[in-house]
């Protein structure tokens, strides 16, 4: 079902009203900064929000990103999901993605994330990459939204 899943991890899945998800939420309208898959993360430890993040394009120009939601190199490419970020200067790389980025920011609060859930808005799987940050973080469990699959595929 997923273009990638790391063995033995396994996807978990919450409803909007999920106070960590409703963040992610929010986070993913006040700070995403790529027109096409905005999301937005946040790293949770015993009930307790210690991190979050929202990905970021690497266009930095508002001009540019509105133009890259007509014009995406990957998709004109036909470059599969999670593939080859490095050929559209508008698809946020993965180091820019709202999971590495809500793990970076807990850790740069001199947190722990071993053990921690993160829990993701505004997509229906998680990035190589964005699993092999998380796992090396020590990230125990991945929230999705329910229903994600149809609403951000």
């Amino acid at each position: 079902m997923y273009p990638y899943i790391p063995e033995g991890r396994e996807i978990f899945y919450v409803p909007e009203s999920n106070q960590f998800m409703a963040r992610a939420k929010q986070v993913r309208n006040e700070y995403s900064t790529d027109p096409n898959h905005p999301t937005g993360a946040v790293v949770v430890v015993s009930g307790v929000i210690i991190g979050e993040a929202a990905n970021q394009a690497s266009l930095r120009n508002a001009w540019a990103r509105n133009l890259h939601k007509k014009v995406c190199l990957r998709r004109l490419f036909h470059i599969k999901t999670g593939e080859k970020y490095w050929v559209c200067p508008g698809c946020a790389q993965p180091r820019n993605h709202a999971e590495w980025g809500a793990v970076r920011d807990a850790q740069k609060k001199g947190n722990t994330t071993q053990g921690a859930d993160l829990y993701l808005y505004g997509h229906w799987w998680c990035c190589k990459p964005c699993w092999d940050a998380m796992i090396a973080g020590g990230i125990s469990k991945v929230y999705l939204l329910e229903e994600s699959t149809s609403l951000f595929k």
